[in-house]
């Protein structure tokens, strides 16, 4: 039995509970997660949380639904699955899922954002950002995108493959001139395993007409929003 991740969780409970956090955090300060990056990569991919329940742990986040049935954004309270055509749906609030992170979005530091840059450039652009690499981020970039390279995944059946052998199917598809948002978070690396290090972001265009999971993409006349959230709560499935 692999116990690091959930030392680490227990960890990080404690520490927060003796400085007092936990006490003093609002909804805002919280980062929610449902489940582990390492359990879905190994191919847990059914979960016993409601999009209705999920709901009242943050009104911004991302995730998936359970059977890997598309990609997940949560903005403005809404939840949304993308499905393999790229486009936006509300999901169900019946609807269960397998890993889900949300957070009540609070913003701390707004930011205009350099014009041209690509995804990777962006990386590098938010690292300058963050004032500690400690603590958790939600992150949210309104904008135009010029270019956009999406992917969304098709329900799986059981027996489960695990994540990195469901990803040679992904689907990809492609956004030009769309207006919207990234939707998503930075994690710091000491929580890898939990969840996916760095930055992981999800797409959601203001028309409701394309959405997805971030391969690439290129910004135009973008903000970022940051919202700095020092506390973790983690459930398990």
């Amino acid at each position: 039995m692999r116990t690091f991740p959930f030392v680490l969780i227990l960890a990080l409970i404690v520490g927060c509970a003796i400085s007092g956090w936990a006490e003093k955090a609002t909804d805002g300060d919280i980062l929610f997660q449902y489940s582990t990056f390492s359990a879905l990569q190994a191919g847990v991919f059914d979960g016993d949380m409601s999009v209705g329940e999920l709901k009242k742990h943050g009104d911004f986040g991302i995730g998936t639904f359970n059977g890997l049935d598309g990609e997940m954004v949560i903005l403005d309270g809404t939840i949304y699955q993308v499905g393999t055509d790229g486009k936006p749906r509300p999901a169900g609030t019946d609807m269960k899922v397998p890993f889900a992170v949300a957070t009540f979005f609070q913003s701390d530091r707004t930011v205009m954002i350099e014009n041209g840059l690509d995804m990777a450039q962006l990386r590098d652009f938010m690292d300058k950002l963050l004032p500690s690499k400690n603590v958790f981020y939600a992150i949210k970039i309104i904008g135009e995108f010029p270019y956009l390279k999406l992917r969304s995944l098709s329900k799986q059946t059981h027996p489960y493959r695990k994540l990195a052998e469901v990803y040679k199917d992904q689907v990809i598809f492609d956004g030009n001139n769309v207006k919207g948002a990234l939707v998503g978070f930075w994690i710091p690396t000491y929580a890898t395993g939990i969840n996916a290090m760095s930055y992981h972001f999800h797409f959601l265009s203001d028309d409701l007409s394309l959405g997805g999971h971030v391969l690439d993409c290129r910004v135009r006349g973008a903000t970022a929003i940051i919202d700095e959230i020092p506390v973790f709560h983690l459930v398990l499935p």
